[in-house]
């Protein structure tokens, strides 16, 4: 881990809008200091990790205007649009696997420590924005009946 930058949310005010500086512009910033530390580190991959908050076009777009130094992997929230009017999580759950990963999850409230085992999808794709991306999708095969998910890409 090169970098790190944590933040707690400005409260809300009465008409329900929070100070600060916008937290899609926390995202990019995150990634041009990663972008940075790639042009120091020649020969060096690096890759930024973000969570859901951090999919959103424009810092796609900012790595694309930057020549991409640093590939970037993001949890997708959106089920975006593609070329054409398909959706992505559909086109890309849509193809043959091209692996399986497994793992053990650590045990957490009310959970168990138990195997995960995964197929992993792949597929490079077009966004509506113009951007040519690699979507990976990684799901879990055979998953106990109790649990849920976080996130399930509907139509998988």
């Amino acid at each position: 881990m090169l970098d790190a930058w944590m933040w707690a949310r400005e409260p809300k005010d009465a008409d329900g809008k929070r100070g600060g500086i916008k937290e899609s512009t926390r995202w990019i910033e995150g990634y041009q200091r990663i972008a940075e530390r790639a042009a120091e580190l020649p020969g060096t991959r690096l890759v930024y990790v973000a969570d859901r908050e951090a999919d959103i076009a424009a810092l796609m777009q900012r790595a694309d205007e930057l020549g991409t130094p640093a590939d970037w992997l993001i949890r997708s929230t959106d089920n975006r649009s593609q070329e054409g009017g398909d959706r992505l999580w559909q086109k890309v759950g849509g193809t043959r696997a091209v692996g399986e990963i497994q793992f053990v999850i650590a045990a957490r409230a009310g959970q168990k420590a138990r195997t995960v085992k995964q197929s992993l999808r792949m597929k490079r794709v077009t966004l509506k924005c113009g951007l040519a991306v690699t979507c990976v999708i990684a799901t879990e095969v055979a998953p106990p009946k109790a649990f849920h998910y976080t996130q399930v890409p509907k139509g998988l």
